[in-house]
């Protein structure tokens, strides 16, 4: 049984060119490992080119006072 799924990008980062899984666990590791790459170390265009726990890291360590939100 072949295993696919829709994200170009998806596809492209984990299949490298492969039409499908071999099995279904092979499936959701690497499903796994990819959404956890994407939504931790990634760097995102959006984020000024920072991963997604770079960016958050220097949101907590700003400090933001009224003043400065006015």
């Amino acid at each position: 049984m072949a295993y696919r799924i829709g994200s170009a990008s998806f596809k492209h980062e984990t299949l490298q060119g492969a039409k499908h899984w071999p099995t279904a666990r092979q499936a959701r590791l690497d499903t796994f490992r990819w959404a956890s790459r994407y939504n931790t170390r990634r760097r995102h265009s959006h984020l000024g080119h920072l991963s997604p726990t770079a960016y958050e890291a220097i949101l907590t360590t700003r400090s933001t006072t009224l003043a400065q939100a006015a």
